[in-house]
């Protein structure tokens, strides 16, 4: 039997904590109706701190202490609800070292959306891939510059470490977990018992490009300034950044470390998001959304708006058009 840790921390997201726990039980229930050993033994951790009452129940399961006394094979890390994730981690710092040592111990971890910014705090996803929800790849990349960040990815596993994208993708690591743990046909079961599409594997459509402004840095501020107000217009990067007072390297340097991209990505985002909204809420000919975000090469604007996006632009108006 596999002995699964969720964790329960300051902030925690309900419905992603529900969504696990309904998930397991439903495979257990599986297990149960076809009168074989439960794969899962479910316990639910908590570590007491200043910030939270300590639970003992929690939607009829047992709340345990997490310290070194437990001993657990795969531990999830719910989703936070929270409009400040720096103070947020600050306040479930208590969590660090029992993760950290439950890996020493050979357990494997998995974060579900933004669960996994207290993952990365820990150290264990330096050098190692990661996804998270998508309009928090910014916020993620910049206060954690040592992780792959994957953000178009809706799962990922680098060796004992698991991920997923935002909202919905959470089912979709739990399905790749109970398939990991049990078999397909499970997961099958599973997936047909909350309607989930197996197998998704990019959440990029989903994305909504969300500028990092919670910076004090002016230089980079006028250079957002810039792109944001002349995306249009401007054929080159240096023909935006050519009044800045600093010089061409200083200000790529300084851009990319306060944003975590560079000033051409920024741009290019800020173009395809401006052809999302077009595809979305006008009925422009596919020429005019092209010249309207930016663009003079239909072949370049289609090119990179599926590197970003994750599909053709007639799709995504076929998916997302408001008609």
């Amino acid at each position: 039997m596999i002995r699964i840790g969720i964790l329960i921390p300051n902030d925690y997201r309900l419905l992603s904590v529900a969504a696990i726990l309904d998930v397991f039980e439903a495979a257990n229930k599986v297990y149960e109706v076809a009168q074989k050993p439960l794969p899962f033994e479910i316990n639910l951790f908590q570590v007491a701190d200043a910030h939270q009452p300590v639970l003992e129940v929690f939607h009829g399961h047992a709340v345990s202490k997490a310290d070194n006394s437990s001993i657990v094979d795969l531990i999830l890390v719910p989703a936070f609800s929270t409009d400040n994730m720096q103070f947020t981690i600050g306040k479930n710092r208590a969590y660090l070292p029992w993760l950290n040592g439950q890996f020493q111990k050979g357990a494997r971890i998995a974060t579900f959306c933004t669960g996994v910014f207290l993952l990365a705090a820990s150290g264990l996803l330096n050098g190692k891939v990661a996804t998270t929800h998508v309009d928090a790849c910014p916020a993620f990349s910049a206060a954690f510059p040592e992780v792959i960040l994957r953000g178009d990815k809706t799962v990922t596993q680098d060796g004992r470490l698991y991920t997923s994208g935002g909202s919905t993708s959470t089912f979709h690591l739990l399905l790749y977990l109970v398939q990991q743990y049990c078999n397909r046909d499970v997961a099958v079961k599973i997936a047909k018992i909350f309607a989930i599409d197996m197998d998704r594997q990019r959440q990029s459509y989903f994305s909504t490009f969300q500028p990092l402004r919670n910076h004090n840095d002016t230089l980079v501020a006028m250079v957002q300034q810039k792109i944001e107000s002349n995306y249009q217009e401007a054929e080159t990067i240096e023909e935006l950044i050519k009044d800045i007072p600093s010089s061409r390297r200083n200000v790529l340097r300084r851009f990319k470390q306060i944003t975590g991209i560079p000033p051409i990505e920024y741009l290019q985002q800020i173009r395809i998001e401006a052809a999302k909204k077009l595809l979305e809420q006008t009925n422009q000919h596919m020429g005019e959304v092209i010249f309207s975000s930016g663009y003079n090469d239909p072949k370049a604007f289609r090119r990179i708006f599926r590197k970003i996006v994750g599909m053709t632009p007639t799709a995504y108006r076929e998916k997302f058009q408001a008609n």
